[in-house]
């Protein structure tokens, strides 16, 4: 069935829909507006990419993207920022109790971090620089002139490292991703939906599109007649005689993560008992996949929407957990699964419409844990991250010597809502100690190990066996500690262009 036609490419900042990575050099610069007139100048003139196709392929990439106190300092006032999604607007380490939620506590807390975790360290807005090996440098120069002297200060700067398609611990990484559907050619029937399913609404990624509710999500509309200047935006496709400072924008969540990689080796090592096999297969259980990408579970026999037909990116992501309920192949607990457990809205078997009556009164489950997860398709992320740090083979960790340098991930993605996106699996899937039913247990990568309110351990990796109880891996470190984060409003390119006439015109009027 035919959409309303095709998103805005050349409106959209090109890390929507593309994630650069033949542009192998990348330096993500964290900023604080220091003088707005030549911000907005600087913004204004911008060369930011935009996700329109190009032949040939760039030589360079720039994208922006801003906090809610980087907008307030380009001009935007309170009404206007209260259209902004509530997380957005307090932050990411701004509440006690969203940082509980997050499992940023203990060494994870936003006291402990480098960047992001008070006040003065929360930057105003994030550059993000790729270029073809061997281009950064330069490119960076051409940018940071005396206009962009006089209009930024450094919070800081945070370079990346290019480990080809491997994360630091040694996995193929970025294999599953969501194919979003960009000509908007999406049945709108959810009954035809209930599988899980790879093909994401636009209005998952993009503010000012239907999501997979079918409603538009909530954003700054700007009346032109209160606001002449607002012409310059697209006007909102559900209310017309308004115009959106949100389409064509995108919530891009930053979390920068040091992975302590020797830490990981040498401990499923020590669980294995120095074999090689074994220490292999604990480590790529707790991950879900083998180093190379390989999932523990079979192919599916049904193809998967969004998922094209061949090619190993696809054999590494034509499979779901329906015929392994229990665990037994790939546990219920691995990274992979919390990531994203693959459900649809009703659980394998549900087709008709008396299976799906049957379901909805709560009969007819072929396991008792049939409805413990959501489904997916309300909680996907479209993933950007870079790694830092020089690589760090498991023979490498293993020496006594090893280096110590740090290395990991700048964690990105990009959502339109992040509390029901982002702060819903990094919540209840990846730091939940209940999901799927699972004993007082987090992810074994990223989970922070503090014990829950009565005291009850969570340093533990369950191995649901068919043939006998589960075997539990006791006693995890913590593998990964974050360093900073934040939320940033990526908007589109008009949008852009409006945030920067808007600091001109704050700095005429004082």
């Amino acid at each position: 069935m035919s959409g309303p036609g095709s998103a805005e490419y050349s409106d959209i900042q090109a890390l929507a829909r593309f994630g650069h990575g033949g542009l192998k050099e990348a330096l993500f610069l964290l900023l604080e507006i220091a003088d707005p007139a030549a911000a907005g100048d600087w913004l204004n003139n911008a060369p930011v990419s935009s996700a329109e196709w190009t032949t040939p392929a760039p030589e360079t990439a720039l994208q922006v993207a801003f906090t809610v106190d980087g907008l307030r300092a380009l001009g935007l006032d309170e009404a206007m920022l209260d259209g902004f999604s509530e997380a957005f607007i307090a932050g990411m380490a701004a509440e006690p109790s969203r940082s509980r939620r997050l499992g940023d506590v203990a060494h994870n807390d936003p006291s402990h971090w480098h960047w992001g975790g008070g006040p003065d360290s929360v930057p105003h807005l994030l550059l993000m620089l790729y270029a073809r090996t061997g281009q950064l440098e330069a490119r960076k120069a051409t940018l940071q002139e005396d206009l962009f002297n006089r209009a930024f200060r450094t919070v800081a700067e945070l370079p990346t490292a290019d480990h080809g398609d491997r994360e630091p611990f040694g996995f193929v990484d970025g294999i599953s991703q969501p194919a979003i559907d960009w000509e908007r050619r999406q049945t709108t029937d959810l009954h035809r939906r209930d599988r899980y399913s790879n093909l994401l609404s636009l209005g998952e990624l993009l503010l000012g599109y239907p999501n997979e509710y079918g409603q538009y999500t909530r954003r700054p509309l700007v009346d032109p007649l209160s606001d002449p200047a607002a012409r310059l935006l697209p006007t909102a496709e559900e209310q017309p005689e308004l115009h959106d400072l949100g389409r064509n924008g995108s919530y891009l969540v930053m979390r920068q993560l040091h992975q302590d990689v020797a830490g990981f080796w040498r401990f499923v090592d020590h669980q294995a008992d120095g074999d090689l096999q074994q220490r292999e297969r604990l480590a790529s259980r707790m991950v879900g996949r083998q180093r190379d990408g390989t999932p523990l579970v079979a192919h599916t026999t049904q193809a998967i929407e969004g998922i094209e037909e061949s090619g190993r990116q696809a054999d590494l992501n034509q499979f779901d957990f329906a015929e392994d309920p229990h665990g037994h192949q790939c546990p219920i607990g691995a990274h992979i699964r919390r990531s994203n457990p693959r459900t649809g809205d009703f659980p394998p078997g549900v087709t008709g419409l008396l299976s799906r009556l049957k379901r909805i009164f709560g009969f007819g489950r072929r396991f008792p844990d049939d409805d413990l997860i959501a489904s997916t398709r309300f909680h996907r992320l479209l993933r950007r991250g870079r790694v830092y740090g020089a690589p760090l083979t498991p023979e490498q960790a293993l020496e006594t010597d090893a280096s110590d340098e740090p290395r990991g991930l700048h964690f990105i993605c990009l959502v339109a809502n992040i509390s029901r996106q982002f702060e819903f699996v990094q919540n209840a899937w990846t730091m939940g100690c209940k999901f799927a039913g699972l004993p007082n247990e987090s992810d074994p990568l990223l989970g922070n190990r503090q014990s829950l309110a009565d005291g009850q351990p969570t340093d533990h990796f369950s191995q649901p066996d068919p043939q006998g109880p589960s075997r539990d891996t006791q006693g995890l470190p913590p593998f990964i500690t974050v360093q900073g984060g934040a939320y940033f409003f990526m908007p589109g390119i008009r949008a852009l262009r409006y945030l920067a006439g808007r600091a001109a015109a704050k700095d005429d009027s004082a």
